[in-house]
């Protein structure tokens, strides 16, 4: 067997065990952050909204208009001025509402404001989206915000949707670890995700 062959061989169970050893080191740190994250903050010091339905900036204004100390994100949602005008119509200022167009897909909907959370201190959030999204996003967050000391208290839009595919929760979840692995989503490899 030529050295290159003999070391393609060995080093293939190697990689297999070292990426088995990072899922479950990554399986057993996100919790420990999350509970040490809820326990510091009670109490959700912000809003995350992911954008995509109407619904979801109009009750996120309406929810918004009960905690008038929190800022608010808004991921991707609807254009700038119609976004605004829901948050005015509620008489939410201005200058609580962070709208924030980076995100092409849930999973990035978290990455590209994970850094911005944590600028802000911010180690707890209210997260709003519809509840036929709820299940893919509660996976993806517990993954990206748990493993950056940021808890989660979900809060679901209703709608008349089923609930989304155990495959798409499977696949952004698998997103969302390779994230953390290598600090890409994979979402420029597939343009419809």
């Amino acid at each position: 067997m030529s050295g290159n062959r003999l070391f393609t061989y060995l080093s293939a169970p190697i990689v297999r065990l070292l990426g088995a050893l990072i899922v479950i080191a990554g399986i057993g740190y996100i919790p420990v952050r999350l509970t040490i994250a809820t326990y510091h903050n009670p109490t959700p010091q912000a809003i995350l909204t992911l954008g995509g339905r109407p619904a979801r900036e109009t009750f996120t204004a309406e929810f918004a208009a009960l905690y008038p100390h929190l800022q608010i994100w808004v991921s991707s949602g609807l254009r700038p001025n119609d976004a605004r005008s829901i948050f005015q119509s509620e008489g939410v200022s201005e200058t609580r509402v962070h709208l924030d167009y980076r995100a092409s897909d849930t999973v990035t909907n978290f990455t590209t404001l994970v850094s911005d959370l944590e600028q802000q201190h911010i180690h707890h959030i209210y997260l709003i989206t519809s509840d036929y999204h709820m299940p893919r996003a509660i996976a993806i967050a517990t993954v990206i915000l748990g493993s950056h000391g940021i808890a989660f208290t979900p809060i679901a839009v209703p709608s008349e949707r089923a609930p989304e595919s155990q495959l798409h929760v499977a696949r952004d979840v698998a997103r969302s670890f390779f994230w953390l692995a290598t600090g890409k989503t994979g979402a420029s490899l597939n343009p419809k995700l």
